[in-house]
């Protein structure tokens, strides 16, 4: 059987569903509203941070040579952890090439016989992978049920534990009970880490939601996070106490026998931290957004930036995001497997920046859309 033979079967499978996903190559300057992209604060275009990561390419050139244990440390990357910890209030930090090795890298270096993982039944694709790399027994509990979290806990054989979750979650945009989390994973001898992916840069002025509810810098609570969202760049890192630093740096395969992040990202990273700092007022224009598009939409208001709009099917999600897209307006679709309760959706993301009129024209467009 030749390689057409065996694939064409399963992409016939998935266009019978709906399921097909296809690759939309953009083009420079696209008169667009882009409600589909995470470039949550504007900033992967501000020219600071555009001269910032420029000026970096010039001084270390387009990549970082190798991994991180050889020459891939650059005095940047060294910079951006510090920077990114004391933003967040944690006390160190380890920068990895994507948000999805870092929750890679952490949760399978923790991992192993001797630890249980309990994860949110809805956590991203990445930790979902990194569970099943991990060595570990998982317990998937039902979604933001802490008292399932507490029974698993409980329960359990092994020595340690950790708990997985998002601060905002990618496909409801709901919170997670982290305040709750917190003190169960404490009172059980457990480390609970969360997936701030969404919450950087958007949640608790910006400082994410671990912040917010006053965990920071906890020692047995762990953050995740991608620079790609609210900090217009590229990659990822891990924030907890100095011990995990390094213990990644020995432990985490993703961080040990990957290339390091390219100087370029790190420097825009930082760049768009600066900003943060100078224009602490950013995050609410993402809440106020957010909520303009969630009552267009009629839904529950976000979280976080992202506004979940539930629809009857994969086709039905696909032709209103086509029908959007003829208005001038970019949004996105969650269908299946991507969505882990099986519901396919419009996935609307708010970004800080969008001017009076863009605002009323996408509300109008989204509006329209959902009315039929």
């Amino acid at each position: 059987m030749g390689l057409a033979d065996w694939l064409e079967p399963k992409a016939a499978a998935l266009e019978s569903r709906g399921l097909t996903r296809r690759l939309r190559p953009r083009a420079a300057g696209e008169d667009l509203i882009d409600l589909a992209g995470n470039d949550y604060l504007g900033l992967a275009t501000d020219p600071r941070v555009v001269e910032a990561t420029v000026a970096a390419v010039r001084t270390w050139g387009a990549g970082s040579t190798a991994s991180r244990l050889v020459t891939g440390t650059t005095a940047l990357h060294a910079e951006l952890e510090q920077a990114l910890a004391s933003y967040v209030g944690q006390e160190a930090g380890l920068v990895f090439s994507s948000g999805y090795l870092a929750n890679l890298g952490v949760v399978t270096a923790l991992g192993g016989p001797g630890t249980l993982l309990v994860s949110d039944e809805h956590v991203h694709a990445s930790i979902v992978d990194a569970t099943r790399l991990s060595r570990s027994r998982v317990e998937v509990v039902p979604h933001n049920d802490v008292d399932a979290v507490t029974k698993a806990l409980a329960e359990r054989n092994e020595p340690h534990a950790l708990v997985l979750t998002e601060s905002v979650f990618s496909v409801l945009g709901d919170a997670a009970p982290l305040t709750e989390l917190a003190a169960v994973a404490l009172a059980q001898d457990a480390v609970l880490l969360v997936d701030e992916a969404h919450g950087i840069g958007v949640t608790g002025n910006g400082h994410g939601s671990v912040a917010a509810a006053g965990l920071a810098g906890a020692e047995h609570v762990i953050v995740t996070m991608t620079l790609s969202k609210a900090l217009g760049s590229q990659g990822g890192a891990v924030l907890g106490p100095a011990v995990l630093r390094e213990h990644l740096v020995n432990r985490a395969r993703s961080f040990i026998f990957d290339t390091g992040l390219a100087p370029a990202a790190c420097a825009a990273a930082l760049a768009a931290l600066d900003v943060l700092r100078q224009e602490p007022d950013r995050p609410e224009a993402i809440h106020t957004t957010a909520a303009r598009l969630a009552a267009a939409a009629g839904v529950k208001a976000a979280a976080g930036a992202v506004v979940s709009i539930p629809m009857a099917g994969p086709r039905e999600a696909v032709a209103a995001a086509e029908r959007c897209l003829a208005q001038g307006v970019a949004v996105g679709t969650f269908r299946p497997p991507s969505v882990p309760d099986g519901i396919s959706r419009l996935r609307l993301t708010a970004r800080a920046g969008l001017s009076p009129a863009q605002l009323d024209h996408a509300c109008a467009v989204i509006e329209g859309v959902v009315a039929g």
